[in-house]
């Protein structure tokens, strides 16, 4: 009888990562289906259009399947860009989980990072880096599989959706479901909230543009809250440093 070589570990913060990421997914449904809507209405050929789930950007995609026909190239791929700048500060918060990790890991990690996983995973000081991989990698690919199954159900039954049914508010949806565990991180609660914000009050903007500004916003507004709180940290460790000697 050849023994089994599974670890038990792994598969139970495998299991662990899919429960703790589900409810992060449920924000995601709607806007997965407006995209696949989107994308049968978009001046990009649909079998492209669905192509562009390699990207694995929601707001990004939904930018440019809706600006497809408007705009040129170069303006796609620099709203593109825009949308996913946060990405900058997502890479600096994660990169002391990253210097442990394989070469491969540090190479494939990166593009199944989404603010989901982001937010479910940057705190997880708790698992040890082969742990931890495997907790990322599960959630991150549940996140994937499930993302390009809404999208195809989207474009599949897209003209069944009624228009009624708004789903034009599906992105301030997504931005509001990372305020689940934003909360438990100021800059990133703010930046969900300013995100879901803008994304409302700018619905009547053409092409989706409220996503654009939202993202934008959140950037910002997040960027700033960091800022301020890596300060105020700093101050505090000074007057307590200070204030120990005195």
């Amino acid at each position: 009888m050849v023994a089994s070589t599974a670890d038990p570990a792994l598969d139970g913060v495998a299991r662990r990562a899919i429960r703790d990421v589900f409810p992060l997914y449920l924000p995601t449904v709607p806007f997965a289906l407006v995209l696949g809507v989107a994308m049968t209405e978009s001046a990009m050929p649909t079998n492209i259009a669905w192509s562009t789930n390699i990207v694995f950007a929601g707001a990004a995609q939904l930018a440019m399947v809706t600006l497809a026909g408007t705009a040129t190239w170069l303006t796609l791929v620099m709203t593109a860009v825009v949308i996913n700048l946060r990405h900058v500060m997502y890479s600096a918060a994660m990169a002391h989980h990253f210097r442990d990790q394989p070469r491969w890991f540090r190479w494939v990690g990166p593009f199944v990072l989404i603010d989901q996983l982001f937010a479910l995973t940057a705190r997880r000081s708790d698992l040890d880096p082969p742990l931890w991989r495997r907790y990322y990698l599960s959630a991150g690919l549940f996140l994937l599989v499930t993302w390009v199954i809404g999208v195809t159900v989207g474009i599949a039954v897209g003209s069944a959706i009624p228009t009624e049914w708004r789903l034009d508010i599906a992105p301030a949806v997504m931005f509001g479901g990372l305020v689940v565990l934003g909360l438990t991180t100021r800059p990133m609660a703010l930046a969900a909230l300013t995100g879901a914000a803008v994304c409302f009050a700018g619905l009547g903007i053409p092409n989706n543009g409220g996503v654009l500004l939202g993202a934008t916003a959140g950037v910002i507004v997040g960027f700033l809250a960091d800022k301020a709180s890596d300060r105020t940290a700093s101050d505090r460790s000074a007057t307590d440093r200070y204030g120990g000697a005195a």
